[in-house]
Order: C-alpha cells, then structure tokens, then sequence
C-alpha cells in the first residue's frame, strides 16, 4: 500500500484510505496500512470517479470551445500537444483502485462491490480511451511491471463494454457476502444497486453510440441499452459532496481572486444568446452573469480576453451557477445524455417519432434539472428552430442541443469528433497550429518517460483514433 489520502464526506465522517500498489507508484511507505477498509475504498473511488470527469473536461472543454483561455495563444486553445500527465496519473490511480475494490470484494464475496469495482473502472477507461487509444489495461493493474505492454484501442474498447456487462451480471445476482452500505460511503449511488445497473447501462449505450462511424454500429443495440438506463429525473450518477466545494467553483473562486479561469468561448454563448441560432436560450442566465455592457459575451478561442479581464467584460464561470456553485452536482453520467443518444440512435434506425420525443425529452430535462421557469422552458420548446417536426429532425439538431444540454462533459468532444466539428459557426481557434481540428491526446511524458518502449509515438494531435475515421 502506499498512498495515503484523507478527504471528508457527509455527516462529519473523516476516511483515511490508502491506495494499493501502482505501476504508477515508485517510493513504498512502510508506515501505510496493507490493506484499506472496504467502505473507505469504495468512497475513494466513487469520489475520484467523478473528480476525474473534471479533470478530463478541463481539456476537453477547450476543444469543444465550452471554455476559452483569457490569454492569447494558449496551449490549450490552439491544439498545440499538451502533457496530460496529472490527468493520466488520476485516472490510473482511481483504476487501480477499483481493481483493488474488487479484490476486496472477491475475498469479502461480495458480489454487489465486484459490480460496482467493474462499472467504476470502466468509468476512467472510457476517458483513457477516449484521450489516447491504446493504452495499458491487461497487465497495468497486478504490480508484476512497471512497464505493462499495450492493448490496442479496439481491445481496451472491447475490455470497457467487458466490465460494464460484468459488473450488470454481478450486480444482478442474488446479493453474496458484504452488501453495499447505503449510508454515503458510495457517493454516487448511495448504495442503490438498481442505480448502478442503470448507469452501467447508460455507459453501454454511450459506448456504443461512440461507434456509429465505424460497421460496428448498431442502433438497435444501443435502444436496448437506453431502455435499461435512466428513465426519470434523478437517476443520473453524479457525487454532491466534496472536500471544500464543486472543483468548477473552484475554479470560479479562482477566477475571482485574478487567477483568471474559467472564461466561456463566444461559440458556447453564441450559440446560447441568440447569435447563432435566433433564440436566447435561458439557460445561459444559470451557468454565467451577463457583462457589464449587460448582455452575453464569450472569448474567441484563441485570441485571448478583451480588456483587463477583471472588469466584467466578457462571461466567465460564476460561483451562483447550476454548474458551479459550492454544492453544484459533478455529473459523470446524466439521465440529459441517456434522451440524446435515444434520439440520435432512434433516428439512425429510421424510427423519427421515437427520435423527435428523445430529443424534446432531453431538453425540457435539461431546462427543468437547471430550474429555468416553465414558461421560458415552453418558449424555447415551441420555438420554429427547435420544434421542427419528426420529418424534419436532423442529426445536427440532436448533436445541436446535446451540446448545449451536457455543458462541460467531456462526452461533447466524442460528439463532436463524431459530427466532425460540423456545429454552426464553429471553426479552428485564432492562432491554431493545426490546419485541422484536434482529435486525440498525445502520451503524457509521466508514461514516455517510464513506459516509452511500450507508448506508441504520437505527436500529430489531428490524428484519428480508430472509432473516429
């Protein structure tokens, strides 16, 4: 065992929970406990689940222009290659783990925390998917190398929907061994089984929706998943408790003492304030303030912030926001999302009233999750460019308005490398280094450093992982 970390949850309980042994790992602290408590495990990996949905969004959000750098020529504005090295690590060491949460489970036969150990490691290797590709799995969590070997993209895919269908089949047996607590140790759930079978199900549809570009596709696959996920508001996997506040309030708190962060790209507010699309969508008014010219403006991507950037000039991430505030839901998986791949699925398979229904449902839950009033909710609904008709509905509509629903999921960059960027008025940022859009993460020198023999070198950001061509 060798890392040691402590964070406080609901009702004043403190949990020191120590990580077991990582590839990743390097120093062994002789003093750390062999082995954690079970409860204080599954709240580690619950909760950096859902921390590691932010750290992926904060790149992600860059490229999908949800967010803007305020200075000129940012890395992360401009696709030039960034190290994603901290991101890596967290999403290894929450694998890791829930690898160690299962076999926790299995020596406890418990069958309800095997399932919930699948699921939640295939919640952080859907991200490593979705950055890189090929990526370490097979041999990455056992401690027998330092330097495990590589499955290709298409493995660690087939290895994501493999966990997923697991940890259904375990969670759907007659419970064995420890149960799972339903006091806040599982911040997700709460312990609810049939809400972490419903997420599974929802990671299965999303995952197999990614493919639609590729022969794999199968609409009808991905309908019977949608079927098994969420169906009613508050059923969506998200944690509402952290160490001091929601990480995206952290960030407008940070933006508040000039540590400038958070500023939101004129494609995200135009496409919210009438610009692109001839109707003010209401929801802006519950994820920023307006300026102080007291309308909305974004930052181009790319060319940096207007003015001093502290007087209000253009819109940023605030404290009072549906997405970040101090208590603000951190969503990993949202019942918004489940409605939008029904309806893109629904309408690959040919069936356009089942699609236009997903596609209205998805967005009066959105508006009614962020508490925009009925009558602004009816307004935008019946509006000529949304309610065009299930003859008229399109793909670009649906991936239209699960941009806007899903504000700051790392999911929109899979969409949109999906659509091929082909969003209205959406172009490469000011001062891009690519001729083209972005379309992976190249390996974070944490892992070329130590693992290079096995990394795959890759420095062209524009190129395509395999679901992507």
């Amino acid at each position: 065992m060798k890392k040691i970390t402590q964070f406080i949850i609901m009702a004043g309980l403190v949990t020191g929970l120590s990580s077991c042994e990582k590839y990743l790992d390097v120093n062994t602290n002789p003093n750390a406990a062999t082995k954690p408590p079970i409860k204080g495990l599954l709240s580690r990996v619950t909760y950096d689940a859902a921390q590691n949905v932010f750290r992926v969004s904060n790149i992600t959000s860059y490229y999908v222009q949800y967010l803007s750098s305020p200075n000129a020529a940012s890395p992360a504005d401009t696709y030039e290659p960034i190290d994603a090295s901290g991101t890596w690590t967290e999403l290894y060491d929450n694998m890791s783990d829930a690898y160690d949460l299962h076999q926790l489970g299995v020596e406890n036969g418990s069958t309800q925390y095997q399932g919930v150990a699948k699921v939640l490691q295939a919640m952080d290797l859907i991200h490593v998917h979705d950055l890189w590709g090929a990526a370490p799995f097979s041999n990455a969590f056992t401690g027998a190398s330092v330097a495990p070997t590589y499955d290709n993209a298409e493995t660690i895919y087939a290895s994501i929907l493999k966990l997923l269908d697991d940890g259904i089949a375990l969670l759907g047996q007659t419970p064995a061994g420890t149960t799972l607590p339903t006091d806040n140790s599982d911040l997700i759930h709460n312990g609810n089984v049939a809400s972490w079978v419903r997420t599974a199900h929802a990671l299965k549809a999303r995952m197999l929706n990614r493919v639609s570009k590729t022969t794999n596709y199968n609409a009808s696959a991905v309908l019977a998943e949608v079927e098994a996920a969420y169906t009613a508001p508050g059923q969506d996997a998200a944690i509402r408790t952290f160490d001091v506040r929601n990480p995206w309030c952290q960030v407008a708190v940070n933006n508040q003492a000039l540590l400038l962060d958070g500023w939101l790209s004129e494609q995200l507010i135009d496409a919210m304030n009438g610009k692109s699309f001839g109707i003010f969508d209401k929801r802006l008014e519950k994820m920023t303030d307006p300026t102080k010219f007291g309308d909305y403006r974004g930052t181009p991507n790319g060319r940096g912030r207007s003015g001093s950037g502290i007087n209000n000039e253009e819109c940023y991430i605030n404290t009072t926001g549906y997405y970040s505030s101090t208590g603000s839901p951190l969503y990993i998986a949202s019942l918004e999302e489940v409605r939008f791949i029904e309806a893109e699925a629904a309408l690959r398979a040919g069936n356009r009233e089942r699609a236009y229904a997903a596609y209205l449902k998805g967005i009066r839950e959105s508006f009614d999750k962020m508490g925009v009033a009925a009558a602004d909710r009816d307004a935008y609904l019946n509006d000529a460019s949304v309610a065009v008709g299930s003859d008229a509905l399109t793909l670009e509509l649906i991936f239209k308005e699960k941009y806007k629903a899903l504000f700051l999921s790392p999911e929109t960059w899979s969409d949109a490398r999906r659509a091929d960027y082909q969003y209205k008025d959406f172009g490469l940022p000011l001062n891009a280094s690519t001729s083209a859009f972005v379309r992976r993460l190249v390996y974070p020198t944490v892992e070329t450093s130590r693992n290079g023999a096995n990394a795959p070198d890759i420095t062209d950001v524009t190129s395509r992982l395999w679901w992507d061509r």
